[in-house]
C-alpha cells in the first residue's frame, strides 16, 4: 500500500521583479513516499533548486507569486503560517545545500552549528544530551574524530568534511524528509560517491525519504529509484529510473543522458 509523504498539485512561482513575469516553475505537480529516493534532474535554471526551496518553506518574497499546494504528512504547508514552518524546518524537514560555506556560520564552531536544531526543536535537552547526540550524529556521517571536529571552525574543514557536517546537522533531528540541493556540486568525484554513499545509508538505516536534485545524471541514477525530469520549470518526464535510463521518451531527456561522459564515475560503485 501506498505510504505517501509529500505531494505537490500545480505549483507555480513566479518572479515580479523585473518588467514581466517571470515564471520559474509551472504546473509542477510530484508525489514522494516514505522511504523513497526521488531525484529531480535537469539544467541550471530548470526549476529544480525553486521546488525544493517551496517545499522547505524558504520561499517568502514580496517580489514573488506563489501557488499550487503542497501536503507533507497530509497538511498543507505552502501557505502555512510562520511558526507552523518554524515547527517543521529543521525538525521533519532538513534540507543539505550546494555549498557547505554560505550556509555555515564563519564564525561558529562545527559543534554549536550541529545542536542548533536541537536548541529549537528539542528544548528540553541539557547540555550533555546535545552532545552526546551532536558526536552521534557526526559519528554517523562517517566523520573521524568527532569529539576534535566538534571544537573546530567550519574553515578548518576540507569541503568533504563540510558537507558531512551539513548533512548531520540536517539529520539531527531525524527529519522525515531530506532535501539534498545540489549536495555534491562543489566537490571532486571521489568526495562526490562518498556523500551519495552516505545519502544511501541513511535512507537504508532511518527510512529517510530523499529528494536528490542535481544536473548530474550519473549519480542520480544508481541512488535515485524514481526521477522527475524538468526543463523550463515544467516536468517534462516521470519514471522509474531504469526506464528512464533504458527508454527516454522525450528529446531532451535523451539530450541529457547523452550528455553523461563514457567514462562514468558509476563504474566506482
Amino acid at each position: 500500500m501506498e505510504d505517501l509523504l509529500l505531494e505537490i498539485k500545480d505549483l507555480n512561482i513566479e518572479f515580479h521583479d523585473h518588467d514581466a513575469p517571470e515564471r520559474v516553475v509551472s504546473g509542477l505537480s510530484m508525489r514522494l513516499n516514505r522511504g523513497e529516493i526521488l531525484g529531480i534532474v535537469g539544467e541550471s535554471g530548470s526549476g529544480k533548486s525553486m521546488t525544493a526551496m517551496a517545499i522547505a518553506g524558504l520561499l517568502r518574497r514580496h517580489d514573488m507569486k506563489i501557488s499550487g499546494e503542497i501536503y507533507f504528512e497530509g497538511t498543507e504547508i505552502l501557505h502555512a503560517g510562520r511558526s507552523e514552518l518554524r515547527r517543521l524546518q529543521g525538525d521533519d524537514i532538513g534540507i543539505i545545500f550546494q555549498e557547505p560555506m554560505t550556509s555555515l556560520n564563519p564564525v561558529k564552531k562545527i559543534g554549536w552549528q550541529v545542536e542548533e536544531s536541537l536548541r529549537i526543536h528539542r528544548p528540553q535537552l541539557s547540555r550533555e544530551q546535545r552532545y552526546a547526540l551532536a558526536i552521534e550524529c557526526l559519528k554517523s556521517v562517517e566523520l573521524d574524530e568527532p569529539e576534535v571536529i566538534y571544537k573546530k571552525y567550519p574553515h578548518e574543514l576540507s569541503g568533504g568534511m563540510r558537507q558531512r557536517v551539513m548533512t548531520a546537522s540536517a539529520m539531527i533531528c531525524d527529519p522525515r524528509l531530506l532535501i539534498a540541493d545540489e549536495p555534491t556540486t562543489a566537490l571532486d568525484v571521489t568526495i562526490q560517491l562518498q556523500i551519495v554513499k552516505l545519502l544511501q545509508k541513511l535512507n537504508r538505516e532511518k527510512n529517510t525519504s530523499i529528494l536528490f536534485i542535481s544536473h548530474d545524471l550519473s549519480l542520480v541514477r544508481k541512488l535515485c529509484g524514481r526521477i522527475l525530469v524538468m526543463h523550463d520549470g515544467r516536468v517534462v518526464e516521470e519514471g522509474d529510473s531504469h526506464e528512464i535510463f533504458t527508454h527516454p521518451r522525450q528529446a531532451y531527456t535523451k539530450e541529457l543522458i547523452g550528455a553523461i561522459p563514457r567514462m562514468e564515475k558509476l563504474q566506482q560503485f
